[in-house]
């Protein structure tokens, strides 16, 4: 159990980012703090001064978690990452796609230029940042450019040499003007290297030539010169705050670094994708025995890989793994991945200060948090194997639940569930409109919706439909309900040329699981353990996903059919507002300005959407 209280004292004073769960541990708000402890406590103290929409966000709060920074520069790149990744329901104000910028080098180039770019591309170019100040990375490029002399022309170079004459920056002494031939290709060369040197964080150098300069001109009283040259020194220290929540690498690869004490020890990974970390994992580890940080390493990448269903290009560990082991290795996650995948340790660099970020988390989760990972794990993983000990099985991982809902046959739906080692996967999440089946015919239902499921799968894994998710297949079907179900699933399994386990959740009166039905046997469940009771988190949530699709379908019919009756709403304004709000709730709730913003709507078309609202009372 979470207690809110006793988790705000442990909270560190320290810059980084939190994210907000509810009940269902879903991330609905995702902030960042200068300082942890003083930010996440105060949504909990006075309500004094708090909007409305904190409120109710506060209201469904039912745990926390937070990752340690060492910037809050840092912790703003990665709560716009987790932001973008995880789109929580309370953020609306940072839902947008703003971008930060970057500096790009065209190292492709035969004389490269230094540019300010939005964003990252896969090209020749070698990209820095992302930086949360524009006007910092502008002073940094014309420090760059006043420094190195480097050309900003779009002229095509060497071939264009000596066709016009040089422009007005070579005139300033801000240009060495390649174009005329004045510096050849390995002086300029040159230039460039030491740019990517001082871009790729090493600093001193300008940082102690600034301070000269400024020293200089304030000593013989040119405090024009002297300020000028103290705020590009200022703006050299922004930048130098490394970023290392985005790699310009734009691999995919996990981040792993480990904190013990004595036995105990917690493993943190940092997932990147596409360069941007994107989120992080926890896991507790009892050391065995003479076991050093080589060992670890390897049993943790051997568990931890052989379930996890995706492996990325690239694993950065902070120790390596045992001699003679790394080759193997890397063979094996190669093979399950069907790319090669490489396993490295950093040393210096980016990686490595984001290692030491890893390695930090991990000690501050090991302090304050050893027993709630443990009961997490076992909540988890743990119930997975009490499952696995019941039905005689072993390597659960995957596990897909479905359920079926309509009202008297009304608009049926079905629900796909996915579970991994005993976590929710909402991203693998499906949802069905029943098309073959009419009136409340749950069986013939569930038929259609696990036959489109695997055969979607199967065309998506032989190439014949574009990749959609369904690819991964479950280590087991958990059926809600008994021989029935179960046997609608063996069927269409069968029929489909598949062996996957099937497991029935055998229900009692009160609709709650009782028993498993499995292999043609009922399995009596201890209903203390925590088997039974993540059974019961499934079976809850197969059942709620499918309520709220059909309750969603429903409000949106209702809406459908009163704005079919609003003078100047077409079909492009009845689907946008049905996109926008949904239900007739949200969108009677809406106020004009809200109204007028949703695509293709105006002042006008607002106006009569809202007095028709309010004057019929639809």
């Amino acid at each position: 159990m979470f207690d809110i209280e006793e988790e705000l004292k442990k909270l560190p004073g320290k810059p980084g980012v939190y994210l907000m769960h509810d009940e269902k541990d879903e991330i609905i708000y995702v902030g960042k703090a200068i300082s942890l402890k003083n930010r996440v406590r105060q949504y909990f103290q006075s309500s004094r001064g708090k909007t409305a929409k904190i409120h109710k966000m506060v209201s469904r709060i039912a745990r926390f978690e937070y990752i340690v920074t060492d910037s809050e520069m840092e912790a703003l790149v990665l709560e716009c990452n987790l932001i973008k990744e995880h789109r929580p329901r309370y953020n609306t104000m940072l839902k947008d796609d703003k971008s930060y910028p970057y500096i790009k080098v065209t190292v492709g180039e035969a004389f490269p230029r230094v540019l300010l770019s939005r964003d990252m591309k896969r090209d020749r170019s070698r990209y820095f940042g992302p930086y949360t100040s524009v006007g910092a990375v502008k002073d940094s490029l014309g420090l760059i450019h006043r420094l190195y002399k480097l050309r900003t022309c779009r002229r095509r170079l060497p071939e264009d040499i000596g066709k016009e004459r040089p422009c007005l920056n070579y005139h300033i002494k801000q240009c060495s003007a390649p174009c005329q031939g004045y510096v050849s290709e390995a002086q300029y060369r040159e230039a460039i290297d030491q740019v990517l040197d001082f871009l790729g964080g090493h600093y001193d150098t300008i940082l102690k030539k600034l301070e000269r300069e400024m020293k200089e001109a304030a000593e013989i009283l040119d405090f024009e010169t002297a300020a000028a040259t103290r705020e590009l020194l200022f703006s050299v220290q922004k930048i130098a705050q490394t970023q290392k929540i985005t790699d310009s690498g734009l691999e995919d690869r996990d981040i792993i670094a480990y904190a013990a004490d004595g036995p105990d020890a917690v493993v943190q990974i940092f997932f990147m994708r596409e360069g941007k970390l994107i989120g992080r994992d926890n896991f507790h580890l009892v050391i065995g025995e003479g076991d050093g940080p080589a060992r670890l390493m390897t049993n943790f990448v051997k568990q931890f890989y052989a379930g996890t269903p995706f492996i990325p290009r690239s694993l950065m560990l902070q120790h390596d793994v045992e001699e003679g082991e790394r080759e193997l290795l890397e063979r094996w996650l190669s093979e399950k991945r069907g790319q090669k995948v490489s396993i490295h340790v950093p040393k210096k660099g980016e990686k490595a200060r984001l290692m030491e970020m890893a390695e930090k988390n991990a000690s501050i989760i090991l302090k304050q948090d050893r027993e709630k990972i443990k009961k997490e794990e076992q909540r988890t993983v743990g119930a997975v194997r009490e499952l696995e000990e019941i039905l005689g099985l072993s390597g659960l991982v995957r596990m897909e639940a479905f359920d079926i809902s309509n009202i008297s046959g009304f608009q049926s739906v079905g629900s796909m569930v996915v579970y991994e080692n005993g976590r929710p996967k909402r991203t693998d999440y499906r949802k069905f409109r029943i098309q073959t089946v009419e009136g409340p015919n749950d069986y013939a239902s569930m038929e259609e919706v696990l036959t489109r499921r695997f055969l979607h799968g199967k065309e998506e894994k032989e190439g014949l439909r574009q990749t959609g998710g369904f690819d991964r297949f479950p280590d087991i079907l958990m059926m809600d309900g008994g021989k029935g179900q179960v046997s609608v699933a063996k069927q269409v399994l069968e029929k489909l040329g598949l062996a996957i386990p099937v497991c029935g959740m055998v229900k009692d009166d009160a609709h709650r699981t009782r028993a498993l039905y499995f292999e043609g046997r009922e399995l009596s469940l201890d209903r203390r353990g925590e088997g039974f009771k993540l059974l019961t988190r499934i079976q809850d949530e197969a059942h709620r996903f499918a309520i709220e699709y059909h309750r969603s379908l429903r409000g949106k019919d209702q809406v459908h059919s009163v704005l079919e009756d609003i003078k100047g709403i077409g079909p492009a304004r009845r689907k946008a507002l049905m996109r926008t709000f949904g239900t007739m709730e949200k969108l009677r709730a809406a106020d004009l300005e809200e109204l007028s913003k949703v695509p293709q709507m105006n002042e006008r078309a607002a106006e009569s959407v809202y007095e028709f609202l309010h004057k019929n009372g639809s």
